[in-house]
């Protein structure tokens, strides 16, 4: 297969036709930080953690850092460098983090000061000086509130402050400078994993993804457990999202994060990312790829049972190389899975109304997705839906009243979360007058099942044959005292409201019975040609082109029926595996 040679003028495109390098489907790149490109001034040293990496992983694009944490790597070692790569037929590009001390708590350059504004722009032109394409990683935000933030802020919230602050210095400071001294540069931002938290530091997805010529989006989710609970489906949601956002993700971005649950973690999140047709997968770090090394301890206790991640037939010799260290768990990763995302269409899914800047539900659409809902978010109201789904992250649209009557006049459906109702109740009564009115706890679905433990779950206080309850737990509720609402519908114009009870521990929605999962799956799915039937910790991912692929995220084998109209396709799954299933 053809390698992509470095060019002077790069095409930014996200058509995976398009992009393919040394496999058919997308391009695999690098990301190197300042620390290690400045190491790449030693030949030796480059020459062989190079021979590394290449001889267990296929490799299209490298970026090299020009600065972190206040270090700017030399122009001889950057020239070095990149006549290095461009020999090894590598596409070269460059990448900037603006941290002034990464390990202080994530230190950012202070974008009030005028010192820092100034360093800030001549790192922009120095790195566009050396390349056509550069990427800021995760760290161009802000978390400074000295005293000058503290008076240029006034009178609006941080958030406020920091969205305004960060997208003029991205225009000014790093965008305008760099193309004034390299006119044909592209900038892209890429955006972390914690995208619900984004207004609170500055990164504005409103307008962020308009004023620079791409995005990257971050798809590590490492450990789930881990500090910042993202669960393994926003892998693939987060991709989508942000492609929503202006048709210009260039791609994912995953790190060895959470590889101490075993390797299969990192080859999930690898995966997933490819399933939501990323051009380009983008491994962090170099470092990485040459130090962690494939150690028995990674191997999981399932391994070898005809998992979709196969530990032995990863470890077998590669092109005559012993398999050593992280390059080769991810060179087997692309390999096994080019042919599977040759055969998706587009990703389709529920469609999730969530406007910028709004917290509340946080990741809600993930934990959705863990229970088997094709997820497919939104910051416009969709108005070619069935079905719409709302959460709180609607809250803050003035306008959210008509549209919502718009959708039910028109026939529609709209599935509205506790969360939502919790923070807009007079906005949802115009529909429905529901309320929540306190907590509960509960462990019993009645005809749907009982749970392994007590959750606790909002109580929804609503007018009887006004609104009438579709799923009912209580504690107990089958020869019980009481009985509280999982799902609501009430009846409005020409469509149905549905109130849909979260548990305040998302992840409760774990235990769920099958039988109410089913029930909850079949509402939210009238747009899609297939639902899942089955348990959780499994995610259906759905196409354009009659296509789906079923994962499983268990520790243990799983059957479920895919349904397609009258028709149940039976799918058994090994632990932490897939399949690609045809829906015609």
């Amino acid at each position: 297969m053809r390698k992509v040679l470095a060019t002077i003028a790069l095409v930014f495109t996200l058509v995976p036709s398009l992009v393919a390098g040394n496999y058919k489907n997308y391009r695999v790149s690098i990301y190197t930080r300042a620390y290690e490109v400045e190491k790449m001034g030693d030949p030796a040293w480059l020459e062989s953690t190079w021979k590394t990496i290449s001889s267990q992983l296929k490799v299209d694009r490298i970026y090299l850092e020009t600065h972190r944490d206040t270090k700017i790597v030399p122009q001889a070692t950057l020239d070095a460098a990149k006549k290095f790569f461009q020999k090894q037929g590598v596409e070269v590009c460059g990448g900037i983090t603006y941290t002034i001390s990464e390990a202080n708590n994530f230190e950012t350059y202070c974008y009030t000061r005028p010192e820092d504004r100034k360093k800030v722009q001549e790192i922009a032109e120095y790195t566009a000086k050396n390349f056509d394409l550069f990427i800021l990683d995760d760290f161009f935000f802000v978390d400074c509130k000295c005293d000058a933030c503290i008076e240029a802020k006034g009178d609006l919230s941080w958030s406020e402050f920091r969205l305004k602050q960060m997208t003029e210095a991205g225009q000014s400071l790093v965008i305008n400078p760099a193309k004034k001294v390299n006119p044909n540069v592209k900038v892209i931002i890429k955006y972390p994993n914690w995208y619900d938290d984004f207004q609170g530091c500055g990164f504005d997805l409103e307008h962020g993804p308009k004023i620079f010529d791409g995005v990257w989006t971050g798809t590590e989710t490492r450990d789930p457990s881990g500090n910042q609970h993202l669960q393994n489906y926003e892998s693939y949601n987060i991709i989508t999202y942000f492609q929503h956002l202006n048709n210009n993700n260039g791609g994912g971005w995953v790190d060895s994060g959470g590889i101490g649950m075993g390797a299969y973690r990192y080859a999930e999140q690898l995966w997933l990312t490819m399933f939501a047709k990323a051009p380009e997968m983008a491994l962090f770090d170099y470092r990485q790829l040459i130090g962690v090394k494939l150690e028995e301890r990674l191997k999981t206790p399932w391994q070898g049972t005809g998992t979709s991640f196969d530990w032995d037939e990863m470890m077998k010799p590669w092109k005559g190389t012993q398999p050593t260290t992280l390059a080769r768990l991810a060179g087997y990763v692309f390999e096994k899975i080019d042919p599977v995302v040759g055969q998706l269409g587009n990703p389709v899914g529920v469609k999730s109304y969530k406007c910028f800047h709004t917290p509340g539900d946080d990741f809600l659409q993930n934990y959705f997705g863990m229970i088997g809902l094709p997820m497919d978010m939104y910051s416009e109201f969709p108005t070619d839906q069935q079905v719409v789904l709302l959460t709180e992250q609607a809250k803050s649209d003035p306008n959210l009243v008509r549209k919502i009557d718009a959708q039910l006049h028109r026939g529609g459906d709209v599935v509205v979360t506790t969360g939502l109702l919790e923070a807009v109740p007079e906005k949802i009564a115009q529909f429905a007058e529901v309320s929540v009115i306190g907590r509960v706890l509960v462990s019993d679905f009645g005809r749907a099942g009982k749970l392994s433990k007590e959750i606790l779950i909002p109580q929804v206080d609503y007018y009887t044959n006004d609104t009438w309850e579709v799923i009912s737990a209580g504690r107990p509720l089958s020869r019980g005292t009481s009985g509280y609402p999982i799902l609501l519908r009430g009846k409005y114009s020409k469509g149905n409201i549905y109130i849909l009870t979260v548990p305040d521990d998302f992840s409760d929605l774990y235990v769920y019975p099958d039988a109410a999962l089913n029930t909850i799956r079949r509402i939210l799915c009238r747009d899609l040609k297939a639902t899942l039937e089955g348990p959780s910790k499994v995610s259906l991912f759905e196409y354009d082109n009659d296509k789906a692929i079923v994962e499983s995220f268990l520790d243990e084998p799983v059957s479920v029926d895919v349904v397609v109209g009258q028709k149940k396709i039976p799918v058994s799954l090994k632990p932490h595996s897939f399949q690609l299933i045809d829906l015609k």
